[in-house]
């Protein structure tokens, strides 16, 4: 394994490994105006959210590495502590990209991009009218980390206004993960697409206490055919079924199987831990362990 000492490489190549490694990161794309009210468009990917009550997020636009210069958008903050972060879905992620481009002060990225200005209700920058959800913030305060290049500077802000477009919200309202398309930052070029395949779903465990993977009996915890996933997957349950039910299931269900391997234990082993990774696959976890089940059972 390689091991490294962040004082002992440049900046560029810490810089890379972090970004390549801490990733995906959501985009904040921010607006912002300085004195004299010019406006000023940028991206940044060293951005989260940290409270709900009260509703904080907190991006940061670091000194540049090869000068140590600061961003326009710093210098706006620190003029005017206000701030809209545009969320970036698909759609305009190209144009999200060109804004990027380190034009002059006081040239207007939202030209630039072919983006749309619009008028926000609570504060002076405006909103990225084609972004899907728009938040107002006021700037609560900004932290400089550091005053060499690469350094930087938490833009700490308080969401006063949401704004959130009707399409992409659910027969619920609530925002839809598929609608949205967001993207977010990869290391050098790349980015990801939370779309399509690359979406997900893994059950919390917030109002249940799972079994745990110490608790899997090992036969099952030393599979060669399941994963470390499917292991998080089968200790989430609060319980596993009881004999009564495997031995139903197996009847009904893998009577087959049975047959097919009943002069072969180990090939049988296998096929049935095949077969359970196949149902934890479709998220049918009781189906799965009652499969496993069903050989100890034997």
């Amino acid at each position: 394994m390689l091991s490294i000492d962040p004082k002992e490489i440049s900046v560029p190549k810490l810089h890379g490994y972090l970004l390549s490694a801490v990733a995906p990161r959501p985009i904040a794309f921010a607006s912002t105006v300085n004195a004299d009210g010019d406006v000023n468009l940028s991206p940044f990917s060293f951005f989260n959210v940290f409270s709900a009550n009260p509703p904080i997020a907190i991006f940061s636009p670091a000194r540049r590495g090869r000068d140590n210069t600061t961003k326009h958008t710093y210098e706006n903050v620190k003029e005017h502590p206000e701030v809209v972060i545009n969320i970036v879905n698909h759609s305009i992620v190209q144009q999200m990209s060109l804004s990027s481009t380190e034009y002059a002060n006081g040239v207007n990225e939202f030209e630039k991009a072919g983006l749309t200005m619009l008028k926000s209700d609570l504060i002076a920058p405006p909103r990225v009218a084609e972004s899907p959800v728009q938040l107002e913030c006021k700037v609560i305060e900004v932290k400089e980390l550091g005053s060499n290049g690469g350094a930087g500077n938490l833009v700490i802000c308080e969401v006063v206004r949401i704004h959130i477009k009707e399409e992409f919200l659910d027969s619920e309202g609530k925002l839809d993960t598929k609608k949205l398309d967001l993207v977010g930052r990869m290391g050098a070029n790349w980015y990801v697409r939370a779309s399509e395949n690359a979406l997900f779903e893994v059950a919390k465990p917030l109002t249940t206490l799972g079994i745990g993977v110490d608790k899997i009996p090992s036969d099952i915890r030393n599979s060669n055919i399941l994963t470390g996933n499917n292991l998080g997957q089968l200790g989430n349950v609060e319980s596993v079924p009881d004999e009564t039910a495997v031995n139903e299931f197996r009847l009904i269900e893998l009577s087959d199987v049975f047959q097919e391997f009943e002069d072969n234990a180990p090939k049988l082993e296998v096929e049935l831990h095949k077969l359970a990774k196949q149902y934890l696959e479709e998220k049918n976890v009781e189906a799965a362990w009652k499969t496993l089940l069903a050989f100890n059972n034997d």
